[in-house]
Order: structure tokens, then sequence, then C-alpha cells
């Protein structure tokens, strides 16, 4: 399982621990990663994704999952994220049709 969000694409970053002495060792910077279900309006169900908490801010920001999904890069997205982004464009041209 990789430290990388799913919806954002955040991972892991590197830096420097930095000692009183100024003394550097080098460190990693790791995403606030959460195990979360988010419901999805168009499809009627819950989707398990593992995303940083400045996702989960982001999701609700713009007004739930789908709303989300709609808006968002394709690169960004992983490839589960992408199959459910696809399925709810697929359940909303249905519901208009």
């Amino acid at each position: 399982m990789s430290r990388r969000c799913e919806l954002t694409g955040k991972g892991p970053m590197s830096g420097h621990n930095v000692s009183h002495a100024n003394n550097k060792s080098k460190r990693r910077f790791l995403p606030n990663l959460q195990d979360v279900s988010l419901l999805s309006d168009s499809l009627g169900r819950s989707v398990r994704f593992r995303v940083s908490s400045a996702a989960l801010r982001s999701v609700d920001h713009r007004g739930g999952l789908d709303a989300y999904l709609t808006r968002a890069k394709d690169d960004e997205l992983s490839p589960a994220a992408l199959k459910v982004k696809k399925e709810i464009a697929k359940a909303r041209a249905a519901e208009s049709a």
C-alpha cells in the first residue's frame, strides 16, 4: 500500500532534521493519510479511499465526492478514483437522459 493520497496525489517529501548545533540528517515528511468511506450521491453507495486530511477538507468544500471528482484532473487521481469518476459520469448521463 503506497503512501500516496488517492484524490490529490500528495506523497512523501524529504527534508532534514536540524539539531541545535545545526547538524542536518535526512528525514521524510509523510502525508496524513486516512482510510475513509465517502458517499457518492449519483451512485447511491459509499466508496473507500485512502486520502489525506487536506483532501477531505477539499471534498467537503466542493460539496461532496461527486463534485470533487468531476472537477479533478485525471493525472492526479489513482486508478480506483478514475474508475469511480467514470461511473459517476455514466450515472449522471443516465439521469439527464
